[in-house]
């Protein structure tokens, strides 16, 4: 199930930011390693909502800037449900 998680959360970051797959790694900062501003960050919790069917609250959203604070909260997410 993580693999998945992790799986589709790097297309989702590839997507949004046209990143290389092989960049977007778990410690990669989306804003100081992938390169992503504050409208990318917003498009990607976006996509992120849509593709897991969650809700990340704004407060929830600050606190996820890397490629592994954002599977982990997909993750904490989909073991509440």
């Amino acid at each position: 199930m993580s693999a998945d998680i992790e799986g589709k959360l790097k297309q989702i970051v590839v997507n949004q930011l046209g990143v290389e797959e092989a960049a977007v790694v778990g410690k990669a900062k989306f804003i100081e390693d992938l390169g992503a501003d504050s409208l990318d960050i917003v498009e990607l919790v976006m996509a992120m909502e849509e593709a897991f069917g969650i809700d990340i609250p704004d407060e929830e959203a600050e606190g996820i800037r890397t490629v592994e604070d954002a599977v982990s909260y997909v993750k904490k997410t989909q073991d509440l449900a």
